[in-house]
């Protein structure tokens, strides 16, 4: 399957979530960049909000693709002890970079979230949205920093992923829904027709468009349950 871009791919993504649209309990969390665009498409199929949870891939020092682990908020960090073990990666380059990512980490969250408060997770239903996954490390690194905050549930959904990665989250979340696990993978952007650097400024403008999306989904809402749609 071959998705022309994010946007068209978090639409195809938001009809495998159909069984979770217009519940009270559901929030979508997207992983920017480019989880952002698929995220925003499925909050707005689902009537739900939709915020992001900032994660930051470790990368080999010779090749930033090649992920060794990944940082998320609250402290996380979790390794690929495999790649770790087969490069002979050091504690010492694993800080360094780690610190790096880190400050990238806050600087995102300070942009991305503005005024907006934390989202209250505990006892809801999670949406952990990106545009694919190939070693899962920087998704891992999520669900942990989530599970420190207690939600019901949680569910991973990405448009395209590699069998192995897709098979691993399987037992390590409530539910993983994913529209492709092609064979050979390669990578995440050659399953995307176009699939261009997502930008902090499209993270911000989707971030204020879905808010105020979801704001007027409520006041709707409200309106019906008062009787005014009859």
């Amino acid at each position: 399957m071959l998705f022309q871009d994010r946007t068209a791919a978090g639409q195809f993504l938001a009809g495998e979530l159909a069984n979770y649209a217009n519940l009270p309990d559901v929030v979508v969390l997207a992983l920017p960049r480019g989880g952002v665009p698929v995220a925003f498409e499925v909050a707005k199929a689902l009537n739900a909000t939709l915020d992001v949870l900032v994660v930051r891939k470790l990368g080999v020092p010779n090749d930033q693709e090649l992920a060794m682990g990944a940082i998320a908020p609250l402290g996380v960090l979790v390794l690929n002890q495999d790649i770790v073990n087969q490069l002979n990666i050091s504690d010492e380059v694993i800080t360094r970079v780690a610190e790096r990512e880190r400050q990238e980490l806050e600087r995102r969250e300070r942009l991305y979230r503005g005024d907006r408060p934390i989202l209250e997770l505990r006892g809801r239903t999670v949406i952990l949205v990106d545009d694919g996954l190939a070693t899962g490390a920087t998704m891992w690194a999520a669900v942990v920093a989530l599970r420190k905050q207690e939600p019901a549930s949680i569910v991973v959904a990405v448009p395209v992923a590699a069998t192995e990665t897709y098979e691993d989250l399987q037992g390590k979340v409530e539910k993983v829904i994913c529209c492709a696990t092609p064979k050979p993978f390669y990578s995440v952007g050659g399953w995307y027709e176009k699939f261009p650097q997502t930008t902090d400024e499209e993270v911000c403008n989707l971030l204020e468009k879905a808010t105020k999306i979801y704001e007027l989904h409520m006041v709707e809402k409200s309106k019906l349950g008062a009787g005014y749609g009859a």
